[in-house]
């Protein structure tokens, strides 16, 4: 019975080390497939992602144009809407600069790395895929809600003084493009964009470190959290600023998440798996190439087998000559 398990335990450390052999054989074929050699091929394979991405973008323009439902706020409601009116601590422009910009840059590190176009390629087309996706579905939900920030008495009654209808609802006199600013509480797009943009690029990292090896290196773990920490601190940003209830951030941080996992997972293994650390359309290429070149070898055995067979039946028939004149 000992023997059994410790021959199950010693077999299971060889098939891990055959693995970690294989992943390092595969490493070796990096370089193989290069912008320049496969990158025009791979853009035009997938141009129908591209073109996607471009309508998503043209909805994205559209949904930020038009103006969010216009709910009912009334005099009672008030009161959890009076918020100091602040400037965002967090600006608008400097949310693609880390949320899009930053993880494609850390992206074409590691292509200089391993020069591996698959991994830059699907990286890069992920990532926007979860920003936008999750920057359409944000508008969305904003547009369809139309609930009131926290600031909206400001924004409503930028000189204090509140007037309301008949019906105890409010009668605006601010600048139309604050109101309409002000419908557009729920859910956070700062922290549903944050999430989606670092959140993809905290799975990233985790594949390429092989942060679940099962060895026990907890230092990986903290760069993997790192993108996640500073997406909470901008969703955090966002509550003390008094533009979003807590319940906007918390749903904006779930949204963002959950579609930068998706989009992760259509390029990407589990980074917990051993092949965690490439995307698949790499080891589909390695594949490819193997096969490729053992047809290659498998040819050019049978030709040499069948140069070898028609020499000796030459020399066969050369002999059979020769005997034959000797008689």
């Amino acid at each position: 019975m000992v023997w059994r398990r410790l021959g199950s335990l010693f077999s299971f450390f060889k098939s891990r080390d055959g693995s970690q052999q294989q992943r390092r054989m595969m490493e070796v074929e990096l370089g193989a497939h290069t912008i320049k050699s496969h990158g025009g091929r791979l853009a035009w394979d997938h141009k129908h992602d591209w073109l996607i991405l471009l309508l998503l973008i043209v909805i994205e323009i559209i949904l930020f144009i038009i103006h969010p439902f216009r709910r009912f706020v009334g005099k009672d409601m008030m009161t959890d809407l009076r918020y100091p009116l602040k400037d965002n601590t967090v600006p608008v422009w400097a949310v693609p600069i880390y949320a899009v910009l930053l993880p494609i840059a850390i992206f074409i590190c590691v292509y200089f790395r391993r020069r591996d176009v698959y991994d830059l390629h699907h990286a890069v087309l992920g990532l926007l895929f979860s920003v936008l996706i999750t920057g359409v579905i944000t508008d969305s939900l904003k547009n369809a809600t139309g609930r009131p920030r926290p600031d909206f008495f400001w924004r409503c009654f930028p000189d204090g003084k509140d007037k309301y209808d008949e019906f105890g609802g409010v009668i605006c006199h601010g600048l139309a493009s604050v109101i309409k600013e002000g419908h557009k509480s729920f859910p956070s797009g700062h922290s549903s964009w944050s999430f989606a943009g670092l959140g993809f690029l905290s799975f990233y990292l985790s594949g390429k470190i092989q942060a679940f090896d099962r060895r026990g290196h907890v230092a990986k773990l903290c760069i993997v959290f790192l993108p996640l920490l500073a997406a909470s601190l901008v969703a955090i940003s966002r509550v003390d600023d008094y533009w979003h209830h807590w319940q906007d951030v918390f749903t904006g941080g779930i949204l963002g998440l959950v579609v930068a996992a998706f989009c992760y997972r259509q390029f990407f293994p589990n980074p917990y798996e051993d092949d965690g650390w490439g995307p698949y359309a790499y080891f589909r290429a390695v594949e490819d190439l193997r096969a490729n070149s053992t047809s290659g070898q498998q040819m050019s055995a049978v030709t040499a087998q069948a140069m070898e067979a028609q020499v000796m039946t030459q020399r066969a028939r050369e002999n059979g000559d020769a005997l034959q004149y000797q008689v």
